[in-house]
């Protein structure tokens, strides 16, 4: 597989609990989850984003690079702290998150990538919105869409970012308008439009991109593109952690385009594939069982 994946976005060390235990530490960020799993997987990786100098933001390229995933374009802050996300698992494996971050702190110097038509781009998450890093950021994804690279943009939107909107709504718009493909949760376009109904979501997402997938938790996902409307069932599992389910999704998504699969149904199903193999673990990326049946 000769095409690259180019990652952008924010990294952390993700620290999961249950029953207010420490279980896991581990790097993540939504695109960074993503990535890792694609290099996991034998696919051509890098990621773009922004680590302090200390021995998390070690640990986060180490990560990487022991993954198949080029840490090239990664900005070292040698006088900054690395970001920290808590996650607290409910009941249900359902993640609760306590973000320790400085976004207004974000930066990005240094090498970045120079894209090419084979290329595919994800971005997605505050950090492809983030008004101080935002000039580089959509520079680069102008660059992307220029040389011909297929851009996919998961909006991944926080509630914690409500008040943001009004400076950064203009960004998420343009992000739509370059990206090839949009995903979205009900929850992102609830906090966006205020919006849960489907028609009326990709009503406001069609005149920037005619390709829309909406997620909606464990309920069914829908495909809108132009004026047809597909739907996919999501198959009911027991889940031991939700922590990258969305992540991976992408992932997986991305996966199937890059081996050839054409027909929607047939992404959408690897794509849950890969969802719901990081579910059935505590941990960020698809397992080693997954990665040695792509292979078989």
């Amino acid at each position: 597989m000769n095409r690259r994946v180019i990652g952008i976005g924010e990294t952390v060390l993700d620290i999961l609990f249950k029953n207010d235990q420490p279980q896991k530490a581990v790097p993540g960020g939504s695109t960074y989850n993503s990535i890792v799993s694609l290099g996991r997987a034998g696919v051509p990786c890098a990621m773009v984003t922004d680590v302090g100098g200390d021995h998390i933001g070690d640990m986060i390229c180490r990560f990487l690079e022991e993954n198949g995933v080029s840490a090239a374009y990664v900005c070292r802050h040698e006088q900054a702290k690395s970001h920290i996300t808590l996650a607290f698992l409910d009941e249900n494996n359902d993640a609760q998150y306590i973000f320790y971050k400085d976004h207004r702190a974000a930066s990005l110097e240094g090498p970045m990538p120079e894209f090419t038509k084979d290329d595919v781009v994800l971005f997605g998450s505050f950090f492809a919105i983030n008004p101080a890093i935002r000039s580089v950021v959509s520079r680069l994804l102008h660059e992307a869409k220029a040389a011909g690279a297929w851009l996919y943009y998961d909006i991944n939107f926080r509630k914690t970012h409500i008040a943001d909107l009004p400076e950064v709504m203009s960004n998420i718009e343009e992000n739509m308008r370059l990206a090839d493909i949009v995903r979205g949760s009900i929850e992102d376009f609830g906090y966006l439009y205020g919006l849960s109904d489907g028609k009326a979501i990709y009503e406001r997402v069609r005149p920037f991109c005619r390709t829309l997938i909406l997620t909606d938790g464990a309920k069914d996902i829908r495909l809108f593109n132009a004026d047809e409307t597909e739907t996919f069932e999501v198959q009911a599992i027991e889940t031991v952690s939700t922590v990258g389910a969305g992540d991976n999704f992408n992932a997986g998504y991305i996966y199937a385009m890059l081996q050839g699969v054409q027909d929607p149904c047939g992404r959408i199903a690897m794509a849950q594939r890969w969802s719901q193999d990081v579910c059935r673990q505590i941990g960020n990326n698809i397992s080693d069982e997954l990665v040695k049946s792509l292979s078989q």
